[in-house]
């Protein structure tokens, strides 16, 4: 299989030209999902909540203080980590992890009340702003009431012991060739539906459970909540024909780990797992991006969604931050996380520059929300480009086009998406050293109105001749009719 993929990533390469002249990438040859994705989610940004490190208090009704903070900032959907009770059997750490569940259709009192929960619901609905939750479908904790209620729900070793994947001790796995079960999940996920009210859920593991179970649940789900969203912690194409709208783009992330690393600039060490000195990873260079968005697009039902990422809770706390990671080169992977195909994710912190790991398994120290500082407004004017730039919608919208202009340089990346009359052009630097622009083939031509997306005036854009390392350019044509473009 590993030779195989390679002769498709390099058929790919040669299919696109790479180092000539302008192509257009991400050939779509993959059927269409089946998935109808809601019409708000075509442009939207996602924003993990972290509730527990999110304020002093780590309470719901402390959180309900940020709403309009992060409605400034230009969030739509809304994603808490799991809010359920969590199980006290085999508990790590302090307070244990999230993804223990004790009780599906409960709220840790830590966090407050259902009560507490849907007046959260409610007042971001009232911004206009969607709410998900992190749903743990592959196991439950230990001492969770299906443990005795449902024993059948459980697989079991081969002494007859219920059990957690890999090292997870703190969980039992889940037997999805009961059908008893299944329906029990499903009536689990409808509860938040109708009794929250909230628009969807992100699926912890959701390529562990069968796919045929998603297929089955999506139905049942949409007819408590036709606009359902539905991210899926995975990169599992198959998940995406029929049961959700988004899968974690894993590869991306990888990817740009071993761009920075190739750089020199991933410096983090795993002490904890008796790291003295960063991992290795394999040579890549910012156009190996191309290689990837073409295999994605013929692996993937056309129209998915990819959930593009600088971190996220598992990073943050177990890979470390994105300066960690990325170095200098962390702004410019953020400017492609909004501006190649995909819906952008900010987590917790990510927004004020936090540079630091949270604590997993206890109460950690709050990020500083105020001042509104520099990293707020870098954030807030890619959401704002996000919103009223139709090129950048989510999914392969009817119209949309991406187009790559080479280099001289491996280094840089220099792209532009349109559709229609919406158009942006790209260009960063992931190298570690100062890039003249300089074309092997078309010479992109902005002539067409574009303005500096980052400029204080909306200065008409201007090409620079070179990139220092971690550099970027946004530009993009303002829309005539989107409020936001005209701020």
């Amino acid at each position: 299989m590993r030779n195989l993929f390679k002769r498709v990533v390099l058929g790919v390469g040669a299919m696109l030209g790479l180092g000539m002249a302008a192509q257009a990438v991400m050939p779509v040859t993959a059927a269409p999902t089946k998935v109808n994705h809601p019409q708000w989610s075509r442009n939207a940004v996602i924003y993990e909540v972290n509730l527990r490190q999110y304020t002093d208090e780590g309470s719901l009704k402390a959180f309900d203080k940020e709403l309009p903070r992060l409605k400034e900032l230009g969030v739509d959907i809304l994603w808490f980590m799991p809010i359920h009770p969590i199980s006290e059997k085999n508990r790590k750490g302090d307070l244990g992890s999230y993804y223990a569940v004790r009780d599906y259709k409960a709220v840790n009192p830590e966090f407050g009340s259902l009560e507490d929960f849907k007046n959260t619901v409610k007042k971001a609905h009232e911004l206009g702003m969607k709410v998900i939750i992190d749903w743990v479908p592959n196991h439950s904790g230990c001492d969770n009431a299906w443990v005795e209620e449902h024993p059948d729900w459980y697989v079991r070793n081969e002494k007859g012991e219920m059990y957690g994947p890999y090292d997870w001790t703190d969980v039992y796995k889940f037997d999805y060739s009961n059908p008893a079960m299944r329906a029990g999940m499903i009536d689990a996920l409808k509860f938040w539906l109708a009794e929250a009210g909230i628009d969807g859920f992100r699926c912890d593991v959701a390529g562990e459970v069968p796919t045929d179970f998603w297929n089955e649940a999506r139905p049942q789900l949409e007819a408590v909540q036709p606009e359902l969203f539905m991210l899926a912690e995975a990169s599992k194409p198959e998940l995406n024909v029929a049961g959700f709208d988004m899968a974690y783009n894993w590869p991306m992330k990888d990817l740009f780990s071993e761009i920075a690393a190739t750089q020199g600039q991933y410096t983090f060490v795993d002490a904890r797992n008796g790291q003295t000195e960063p991992r290795k990873f394999p040579v890549k260079h910012a156009v190996a991006i191309d290689s990837l968005l073409a295999v994605q697009a013929m692996q993937y039902p056309a129209d998915t969604y990819m959930m593009n990422m600088i971190t996220n809770h598992d990073l943050n706390s177990w890979e470390g931050t994105e300066f960690d990671r990325f170095g200098n080169l962390s702004q410019a992977f953020a400017v492609l996380s909004y501006t190649l195909p995909g819906m952008p994710l900010i987590y917790t912190g990510q927004e004020t520059g936090m540079n630091r790991a949270f604590e997993f398994f206890t109460k950690d120290k709050a990020p500083q929300w105020e001042p509104r500082n520099d990293y707020f407004v870098f954030y807030q004017i890619l959401d704002r480009l996000k919103h009223c730039q139709k090129a950048l919608d989510a999914g392969s919208p009817e119209g949309a086009k991406m187009t790559r202009y080479p280099t001289k340089s491996d280094d840089l990346y220099v792209f532009e998406r349109t559709n229609g009359d919406s158009k942006v052009f790209v260009a960063v630097n992931l190298g570690n050293k100062e890039e003249a622009l300089e074309f092997t083939g078309v010479v992109p031509d902005l002539s067409a109105g574009y303005v500096d997306v980052f400029s204080k005036n909306r200065s008409w854009a201007t090409l620079p001749e070179t990139l220092a390392p971690g550099g970027y350019v946004v530009f993009a044509v303002p829309s005539a009719t989107c409020q936001k473009c005209n701020k």
